[in-house]
């Protein structure tokens, strides 16, 4: 059983407000600001940073990596005025990426989660979070594949957060989030293995 510093009902709250806050799709809405149509028809069809980079140009993939990030983090910070409690911090950041993944406005077919992940991260440790982003930086540094880059970062990163912070709370969520960017990072491999580099 979990237990919180807050009322249960309040965390609930922040709980759904934090995924609400996530399902916000900045990468297709910038890019129809912009008048470049809708991202899900363009490219590989992904909201994220990459395909509005792909689809668009630098200060417009630099502003969705911005803006997913920052819904995590403003997540966290917003409950922790109200909250000053870790297993909460965890919960609401770990909603805001699923809220990203599985947004209820794009029927639950969101992004992939990393930039959203990543900004958790360095949030609730900033030596975890440094990790991953330092790991998808050399990595994609090395090899220039983004899909590659997440997947190496995000099978390493829970095994960091083991060695890095032994704290069980934060291992488990964690090993939760890399997990689904990993399973939503599917298609990607199944191109790669077909020579299709995305």
């Amino acid at each position: 059983m979990l237990r919180f510093a807050c009322d249960f009902q309040l965390v609930f709250l922040f709980i759904m407000t934090s995924y609400l806050l996530g399902s916000i799709p900045f990468g297709l809405i910038l890019i129809k600001l912009a008048g470049l149509g809708d991202i899900r028809k363009l490219g590989s069809g992904n909201i994220g940073a990459t395909n509005v980079l792909r689809n668009s140009n630098k200060l417009l993939a630099v502003a969705t990596v911005l803006l997913d990030g920052g819904k995590g983090v403003v997540a966290i910070f917003l409950v922790r005025i109200f909250c000053q409690d870790y297993l909460v911090d965890i919960c609401v950041g770990a909603a805001a990426i699923v809220g990203h993944i599985f947004p209820v406005w794009l029927r639950f077919k969101g992004g992939k989660g990393v930039a959203t992940s990543l900004a958790v991260f360095l949030v609730l440790n900033w030596q975890v979070g440094l990790f991953a982003c330092v790991i998808w930086l050399i990595t994609y540094i090395a090899i220039r594949i983004s899909g590659v880059s997440a997947l190496v970062t995000f099978i390493a990163t829970p095994i960091a957060t083991y060695f890095l912070t032994y704290d069980i709370r934060l291992i488990v969520a964690v090993s939760f989030i890399c997990m689904l960017v990993v399973v939503r990072h599917y298609e990607n491999v199944k191109r790669l293995i077909k020579g299709k580099h995305h």
